[in-house]
């Protein structure tokens, strides 16, 4: 089984390639935020940039933390019993900023979620109360390894709340796809398709919709499937999983609303309705995947 040291670093490699990717998005991202207006970019723009400082943030308290454990202190206490140190500040801190990430991300999932369908309280309210006790969760989490002494191995360490938080994150992830314009996958989908039927008179392409899911949901919920899994099993590998949850959530984030803007998969429809989805990410004529985060936008920018 790999060991802690080298898990360490195959999660700060992993973390900086990932980092690589998002912040290579990010300034796409922006170059499109920026010529936008209203709730694009008053909304977007920010939580977008939020995710980069956690993100970097991230990745500097992990090269710290392996200058420490490798150059530093090599001869005092020793990689391995440095990582293993569950309540030192710098741990703690990563750990509330691997919190943090998805639920910045999934806060304005769950407004957008909660627009898109007619501002239903039977999806705002499920929604608030799993993103606040997933929040709270980690946030318990965090507090409980400050606690914790030399020697405690995270997985003795609340087992049951750590599994929890896993899970609710990835069911947010699915459920509610936590990115880039944070549209609930199964939700958003499902007002794509409808959508696009009910213009097509009957017909509706499928790819707009699993271009969706797979950008927003798979790519997420997957990494942390892993870490979920890795936990479970006892494995090391948890690391580098965790650690490359941060760029990954930024990742996804900037895919939807590259992915709308450039309308990848997508074919003109020559005849939308007055009120239709147009005005979000692309200019009139743009298609169909960006409709139901469209139609959002333009019923959130005419309620404010």
């Amino acid at each position: 089984m790999i060991s802690l040291p080298e898990a360490s670093l195959l999660a700060l490699f992993l973390e900086t390639l990932f980092y690589g990717v998002f912040f290579t998005c990010y300034w796409l991202t922006l170059g499109i935020l920026l010529k936008k207006y209203g709730i694009q970019r008053d909304l977007l723009l920010p939580v977008a940039t939020l995710l980069l400082c956690i993100a970097t943030a991230h990745l500097i308290i992990d090269f710290v933390r392996a200058l420490e454990a490798f150059v530093l202190n090599v001869d005092t206490i020793g990689a391995d019993a440095y990582y293993s140190n569950l309540a030192s500040p710098l741990g703690l801190a990563k750990t509330a900023l691997y919190v943090t990430q998805p639920t910045v991300a999934d806060s304005v999932l769950v407004w957008r979620c909660y627009v898109l369908n007619n501002r239903s309280l039977l999806v705002g309210i499920p929604g608030c109360i799993v993103l606040l006790a997933n929040g709270a969760i980690g946030y318990y989490i965090v507090w409980c390894l400050s606690r914790t002494v030399a020697g405690t191995s995270i997985y003795t360490t609340i087992p049951g709340l750590i599994t929890t938080f896993y899970i609710l994150t990835m069911l947010i992830s699915i459920v509610c796809t936590t990115h880039d314009d944070q549209d609930m996958t199964a939700l958003i989908s499902w007002r794509i398709w409808r959508s696009r039927r009910s213009i097509s008179g009957g017909s509706a392409d499928l790819l707009p919709v699993m271009i969706v899911i797979v950008e927003g949901g798979a790519i997420y919920a997957t990494s942390v499937l892993a870490l979920l899994l890795a936990f479970l099993t006892g494995s090391n590998g948890e690391y580098p999983a965790m650690d490359i949850g941060p760029p990954v959530v930024g990742i996804v984030f900037c895919l939807i609303i590259l992915q709308v803007h450039f309308c990848v998969g997508n074919n003109p429809q020559p005849h939308s309705p007055s009120k239709s989805f147009t005005n979000l990410f692309g200019e009139q004529g743009e298609q169909n995947v960006g409709y139901g985060i469209e139609q959002m936008i333009e019923e959130t920018d005419r309620s404010v």
